[in-house]
């Protein structure tokens, strides 16, 4: 046997060698899962979910463009109020609590006010507060209404009843989406349309009212088909309604003024119902009327 033949067979025997030594890829152990650290605990749990959850929101501050996450709390706790004032009254209304139903309306209102004013006085207006009143608003002022309405007497009227009770809820939800699309567009010292909680301020306000006369009448029941059916077209109307938003708080006013305020609380508080109505029903009149009264001026 040559040399080269002796290498050649030395050389193969040692690779045989060495292959026998290596185990084989096929078939060996794998790496088990449960060896590996847990991973998704209780803590990364809830990370997940606050962070598939939370609201991004793209804002411009200081002329630049940036994505904020997380809400503000301090509005939207007035907004949250107020949407469970607008529940309230609705399951009051099922149950045929109809005061404690429009006494719920009314506190929605004023949280109602409160959550724009502390919004613009803590500098904490967002997109999200805007769509959440707006959402809230449908509940407190459009289904509320109508529904405490429609259980006190117009369900007595039968298809006419529903029927109008659901036009005053379609034209409040229109009336809350123009006034969405037209912020920014028009003067803020007037409202196009009668606002969504003045409206429903008449209606519960009337229900209130004809409720503690135990108006059973025929002519009660039409006159709260009128009272409902009128508050949801003017909602959805041309016709002119002061905002009061250009009235300054802070400017100092005569006297007299305070003394007049002090004076419609004693009034108020002495018979709330019949008071809030004539205040309220006087403010839903004082569109039609001056624009009655715009119309017939003559043009210089």
């Amino acid at each position: 046997m040559t040399q080269d033949a002796r290498d050649q067979e030395h050389s193969g025997s040692n690779q045989a060698n060495s292959d026998q030594a290596r185990p084989s890829s096929i078939g060996a152990e794998q790496p088990n899962d449960t060896d590996r650290p847990e991973v998704g605990g209780n803590e990364d749990l809830a990370t997940a979910f606050l962070r598939e959850t939370e609201v991004v929101e793209e804002t411009v501050e200081d002329g630049k463009k940036i994505r904020r996450r997380g809400i503000y709390l301090l509005p939207n706790l007035f907004t949250t109020s107020a949407l469970f004032a607008g529940f309230f009254a609705v399951v009051a209304g099922i149950n045929g609590e109809f005061t404690s139903a429009a006494v719920a309306i009314f506190i929605a209102m004023v949280l109602d006010g409160l959550d724009g004013r502390v919004a613009r006085m803590t500098n904490t207006q967002s997109e999200f507060g805007a769509e959440y009143d707006s959402l809230a608003d449908m509940i407190s002022f459009g289904m509320a209404p109508a529904l405490v309405a429609f259980t006190w007497i117009l369900q007595d009227i039968g298809k006419t009843g529903w029927v109008v009770a659901f036009l005053y809820v379609a034209c409040a939800a229109l009336r809350l989406a123009r006034f969405n699309v037209q912020i920014g567009s028009v003067d803020k010292k007037w409202f196009i349309g009668l606002p969504s909680p003045s409206a429903a301020a008449l209606v519960a306000a009337s229900v209130w009212t004809f409720h503690s006369f135990d108006a059973d009448a025929f002519g009660f029941k039409l006159l709260m088909l009128v009272v409902v059916a009128a508050a949801g077209v003017l909602m959805v109307s041309n016709i002119r309604y002061y905002s009061f938003k250009d009235f300054d708080f802070k400017k100092p006013v005569p006297f007299v003024v305070l003394l007049a305020i002090v004076l419609a609380f004693v009034m108020i508080s002495v018979e709330p119902s019949v008071m809030l109505l004539l205040l309220f029903g006087a403010y839903v009149a004082s569109g039609p009327v001056l624009a009655v009264m715009r119309k017939a001026k003559p043009k210089s």
